[in-house]
């Protein structure tokens, strides 16, 4: 055995470089299926973020069990296409296919194109479909029989107003790409999503709501026929009530012609059939078979060829994967490596979805749903991490506020060559995620390794309003965002001082986007920790209120209070206003393209930080949205985040970093 040398926690070597957080790597953004066809979105960072489809052929013939079949996934955009859309700004279901077609929208100009595929790559050159106007589109279902589309449209064309969002039709031979509109087919809600047309072609379903509501409050079912014009006859509201507090997500359609849903009218997500009269369960259990609908087409459940549904559920953060008969409800569960899974697609008899697993990366597979054979169709990321550096998830459930429950997943540093000195304990990161109604999952990162195996500690905390533990737990921030998440990030780390496992002097806490304001409002309001990052986190919620796109514009209704009513509480709630109660050092880290965060909110704070006198250093990226793409970008803001965590708890990082400047230290 060889003998571990001794260096302080946080200055280990590592085998994780920052490169390794983009080299190669991919982020699985939407998946479809042709058939036996599979196609995927694949996001780049090597290629400053663009979004490729690929295709992985049904009939491919080197298909190896639990491996990736070189050369089997193929590229059929080319390099000048981006399949984004901005739909909301988060996007999301920018592609559909059927019978060797692709329409996909253009991250350049928002169009729709059309591109042919052939048995083996790419066939035909793209074109647009759709006219060169302010409008975006998302979330097709493609009518074959009458030669269209139908989507969701996002009309930007207003003069200062919001823009409108509607059901069209757009027809697939390019009729309008030159001049024309998109035929509008049903408007009058805030917001749509999810048409899908029954297997005939005579009935369209979709979801439906208004401000201030968000899908995961309350959406509206509604069901059509459709004339053989393409017109909408009879169009009603089926379940739900944009008004009440069902969420009722993702319509599909089985093979006979039932209609199903995901609902939490029972306190948690299950799927639900539609009888002609009223929403029935499929199966009850208090397991979340829905997640929050953030972008378009993040399906949990699709529709096999034999009639059973693909599906996966949350059991306390943990996901599984399986079959449910919709007949007997006979739930048969799949043994897998995973235990998180998106974009459940069903493809013939084959579950396909982006899956991850406690010792294994984010992976295209695909399961037969009779054998549970598994393939793997495109991993995301080819860097590997020999298992002995690997530090696996701790689920922890622990005490918070008002004697609630809370949970995360811990991670203990992790790396054979290193010891540190005795009695020397490391330091804590505490993971903040975003949404805030999203949810963190157990799962292999190497951006998470990254930081385990320099001697790091890190809890992930899927604090009260995250998704995975049933509607109460969600709706824990209705009122109290800022509140209850700080408590739960708070006691996840007192937790761990208590139990032994983290230095009590070395706290740190860092979060993106909503998490950003959480980090911000722990620094600020809170005495636990001694150091933050905040990545495009929000820093005045009026501001938010105010300032941010239609999609969010109301959501802080239902997390703070109605605005401007309740400006006062926005202010109390806003770090902004109370900086003179920040402390500790914090690091900022701010795309300057942001519509969903501005860069106002991070520079104000900065500012303030900086008159105080407290230690701040701030990174602005040109050419970054919500959220970092581009590769460079993503390894300097990780290696400027470790250095100034290096430089505040006294320890000096391993390897050649480029220093980060921080004023007041």
């Amino acid at each position: 055995m060889v003998e571990r040398r001794v260096a302080s926690y946080g200055a280990w070597e590592s085998p994780v470089g920052a490169e390794m957080l983009t080299a190669g790597a991919l982020r699985f953004v939407e998946i479809d299926a042709d058939g036996e066809d599979v196609y995927w979105v694949e996001s780049r960072p090597d290629e400053r973020g663009r979004y490729a489809v690929m295709r992985r052929s049904g009939g491919a013939t080197d298909r190896v069990a639990g491996e990736a079949a070189a050369g089997a996934a193929e590229e059929v955009t080319g390099a000048e296409h981006s399949a984004r859309t901005l739909v909301h700004e988060y996007g999301g279901g920018a592609l559909a296919v059927r019978g060797g077609a692709i329409y996909f929208s253009n991250f350049a100009d928002q169009r729709i194109w059309r591109q042919e595929v052939g048995a083996s790559g790419t066939a035909g050159a793209a074109a647009p479909i759709t006219p060169a106007i302010d409008v975006r589109y998302a979330d097709a279902a493609i009518d074959a029989a009458r030669g269209r589309l139908i989507c969701v449209a996002e009309d930007h064309r207003g003069e200062g107003v919001e823009a409108e969002n509607l059901l069209v039709s757009v027809p697939l031979d390019g009729s309008i790409a030159e001049e024309g509109e998109p035929q509008a087919l049903h408007r009058g809600y805030d917001f749509y999503a999810a048409p899908r047309l029954s297997p005939d072609g005579t009935r369209l379903a979709w979801i439906c709501w208004n401000h201030p509501r968000m899908p995961w409050d309350a959406t509206e079912l509604w069901l059509a026929e459709v004339a053989s014009d393409g017109s909408l006859l009879n169009p009603r509201r089926i379940a739900g009530d944009a008004r009440g507090d069902e969420s009722i997500l993702q319509p599909e359609w089985g093979g006979d012609g039932a209609l199903y849903c995901v609902s939490d009218a029972s306190g948690w997500w299950n799927i639900q059939r539609w009888d002609g009269e009223a929403l029935l369960p499929v199966l009850s259990m208090e397991a979340e078979f829905g997640q929050p609908s953030w972008t378009f087409s993040e399906s949990t459940y699709g529709v096999l060829a034999d009639g059973r549904l693909a599906v996966t559920w949350g059991e306390q953060g943990i996901w599984k994967i399986g079959a449910l008969d919709p007949s007997s409800g006979e739930l048969r569960e799949f043994e897998t490596p995973y235990n998180a899974f998106f974009f459940v697609q069903a493809a013939g008899n084959r579950i396909v979805a982006n899956a991850a697993g406690p010792e294994s990366g984010s992976a295209i597979v695909a399961i037969d749903a009779e054998s549970g054979a598994i393939e793997t169709l495109r991993l995301g990321s080819n860097a590997a991490l020999d298992p002995a550096y690997v530090s696996v998830a701790e689920p922890i459930a622990y005490p918070s506020a008002d004697g609630r429950t809370a949970h995360a997943f811990y991670y203990a540093p992790r790396n054979p060559e290193f010891a540190a000195p005795e009695g020397e304990r490391p330091p804590l990161l505490t993971f903040t995620h975003g949404g805030p109604t999203g949810a963190t999952a157990g799962v292999f990162s190497l951006a998470i390794q990254y930081w385990t195996t320099r001697g790091f500690a890190v809890v992930d905390v899927n604090y009260g309003g995250s998704t995975g533990y049933g509607t109460a737990y969600r709706r824990l921030l209705h009122g109290n965002w800022g509140i209850v998440d700080v408590e739960d990030c708070c006691a996840a780390a007192e937790y761990l001082v208590a139990r032994g496992d983290v230095d009590g002097d070395r706290l740190a806490i860092r979060g993106g986007s909503a998490g950003g304001y959480t980090t911000l409002c722990a620094l600020t309001y809170r005495d636990v920790f001694n150091a933050g990052a905040s990545h495009f986190g929000v820093s005045d919620a009026a501001a938010l209120a105010r300032d941010t796109h239609k999609f969010e514009s109301r959501y802080l209704d239902s997390l703070i209070g109605p605005y401007p009513e309740r400006e006062e509480l926005y202010q109390q709630r806003s770090p902004i206003f109370s900086a003179e109660r920040l402390n500790c050092p914090v690091i900022f880290l701010q795309g300057l393209e942001d519509k969903i965060v501005p860069p106002d909110q991070a520079e104000r704070m900065v500012e303030a930080l900086r008159a105080k006198g407290v230690p701040v250093a701030y990174l602005a990226f040109a050419g970054e949205q919500h959220g970092f793409r581009m590769a460079e970008n993503i390894q300097r803001a990780t290696e400027a985040e470790l250095d100034f965590y290096g430089r505040i708890f006294g320890f000096a990082p391993a390897g050649e970093i480029e220093p980060v400047e921080i004023e007041n230290l």
